[in-house]
């Protein structure tokens, strides 16, 4: 995987932290301080395990480790909308973005995430 493309999954991670954290706060009290918690503790977490895995050269347990987070997260989210906190529409875009979030995982573990192939996180030389 190219550098860009590591950033790229950090950055989508991190626009959907920010969008998340707008949309548990809205969530219904009995609610909001349990799921919504759990959700936004684990988008941090999978923030966090996507920058690890960035610097680190040897990071095929690190993405292992937040493509099960996120996988909880799907759950989290289909539950969320089934309680009715999220809308169809914001569930819809959660759904989406999880989704292009986990084909960019997979990606990047299938492109030899050990660190022998490719870069450590380093941006392309001009």
């Amino acid at each position: 995987m190219r550098a860009d493309e590591e950033l790229t999954v950090i950055s989508k991670t991190y626009d959907f932290v920010k969008w998340s954290a707008e949309h548990t706060s809205r969530f219904p009290r009995n609610h909001r301080f349990v799921l919504g918690e759990r959700m936004e503790r684990n988008l941090y977490d999978l923030l966090e395990l996507l920058i690890q895995a960035k610097y680190n050269k040897v990071r095929q347990g690190l993405l292992q480790q937040a493509n099960l987070k996120l996988e909880v997260l799907r759950f989290q989210v289909r539950l969320a909308h089934d309680l009715q906190c999220l809308r169809s529409n914001s569930y819809g875009h959660a759904a989406k973005q999880i989704d292009e979030i986990g084909r960019l995982i997979g990606g990047w573990m299938k492109s030899g995430a050990s660190g022998d192939k490719g870069q450590s996180g380093s941006l392309p030389k001009p």
